[in-house]
């Protein structure tokens, strides 16, 4: 027998599978605040002789590294969040397991195939062993304790390790899900919240802190265990199909958008100044939940929020794509296009709004031709064509005059 997806909630729904453009939108702010930290990267990590960071002014450039510091961190987090609420929010009640298992593999590997074969062409082949470009293409590098391994070839698709495990795991931990009652799912967001929290505190009390990683106050082992170890990112995922429940379930309260900003800019600036690794994910998991959660529920009402608009729609559509070839187009492209110079001020934000639409080209280009034509043609099991029924008589043999 064929296993089949469950519904996700046997309670009363308040919506039909409605589209959630406004989640799209946001899912580009996200890529956006990743696109930072890269750009102001000190040092390239394809070229450690010089810096990403453009900015001649010493003072400026700190500034700039210290405000988008929590960005890519804070980014990723939202994407796990997001994805675990978009999932569960777009199940098919009775979709054969294998067919949801096929459309999530042609999401993210066609992409990143294509961004691994450019990264290893122009540049890591050069300096990347066997063992460590293979875990990298089959995406099981983030499984192992090190950390050049982890951000090998191109380092951005260290996130689908985890990515795969949700898309993988999704039916079974769906099946728990759903099992809960719904007057206890705020109860068990609460816990999930708290898991978050207790993977820091492990973090902290429980492994090695030395030695320490440049630019990052945690040994090569807590950073893993923390932030790139898949397993642990697993209570984000979790969190937003607990959202998605509750929102399913009508038990989201209406949540005025001033208050989801001031939410949003108050984790934010907690991330700027809590030590790790708790400005990783703890500092932000509630506001983004609650983000998510209120845009969604808006989206269900019809109500306008700004991010539903065909701009924002196409942004977030592309978002993957920006994301993905950061790597290649910032760590790679940059250097190989104006070297290591930094320069005044007003020049360097021309070259990061240069590397940004250099990014945003590339990631259009990837979902345009990549991410599109995969999902179309390869995301699902061609039909066959209907065949004749067959013939139940002989042609009459022809009597010779």
């Amino acid at each position: 027998m064929t296993a089949t997806m469950p519904d996700v909630d046997s309670g009363p729904h308040i919506h039909s599978r409605k589209a959630l453009p406004s989640l799209t939108g946001m899912r580009f702010f996200a890529a956006l605040l990743v696109f930072f930290i890269h750009a102001l990267q000190p040092i390239g990590p394809v070229d450690p002789t010089g810096p990403v960071n453009p900015f001649a002014d010493q003072e400026l450039g700190r500034d700039l590294l210290k405000l988008f510091g929590p960005a890519g961190y804070l980014g990723v987090s939202f994407f796990f969040l997001l994805s675990g609420f978009v999932i569960t929010w777009s199940v098919k009640p009775g979709e054969p397991v294998t067919a949801y298992w096929r459309r999530r593999l042609m999401k993210i590997f066609p992409n990143h195939l294509v961004m691994w074969t450019a990264a290893m062409i122009l540049f890591a082949s050069a300096y990347t062993p066997l063992h460590t470009w293979l875990s990298n293409l089959f995406l099981v590098n983030s499984w192992i304790n090190e950390f050049t391994t982890q951000m090998s070839v191109n380092a951005p698709s260290w996130s689908l390790c985890a990515e795969l495990l949700f898309y993988l795991s999704f039916p079974l931990l769906l099946l728990g899900v759903r099992r809960i009652r719904a007057d206890r799912l705020w109860w068990w967001a609460g816990g999930t919240v708290a898991a978050t929290v207790g993977v820091g505190l492990v973090t902290v009390y429980l492994l090695p802190d030395t030695p320490r990683i440049p630019m990052i106050p945690l040994s090569p082992t807590q950073n893993w265990f923390n932030y790139t170890f898949p397993p642990m990112r697993m209570f984000e995922f979790v969190l937003g199909m607990l959202l998605a429940r509750i929102v399913i379930a009508n038990r989201w309260p209406r949540v005025r958008a001033v208050w989801v900003v001031a939410l949003l800019v108050a984790g934010y600036v907690a991330a700027m100044y809590v030590p790790a690794p708790f400005n990783m994910v703890a500092t932000t998991v509630v506001p983004f939940g609650v983000a998510i959660a209120a845009v969604a529920h808006a989206d269900v009402r019809g109500v306008r929020t700004r991010l539903d608009g065909r701009v924002m729609v196409w942004l977030g559509n592309v978002s993957f794509g920006f994301y993905l070839c950061q790597g290649v187009v910032i760590f790679w492209g940059r250097q190989a296009v104006l070297g290591n110079g930094q320069f005044s001020t007003p020049v360097a934000v021309l070259v990061m709004i240069g590397m940004f639409a250099a990014t945003l080209l590339a990631g259009w280009l990837l979902y345009a031709f990549v991410e599109t034509p995969a999902m179309k043609y390869w995301s699902r099991p061609r039909r066959r064509p209907a065949v004749p029924p067959a013939e139940t008589g002989r042609e009459p043999v022809r009597q010779a005059a």
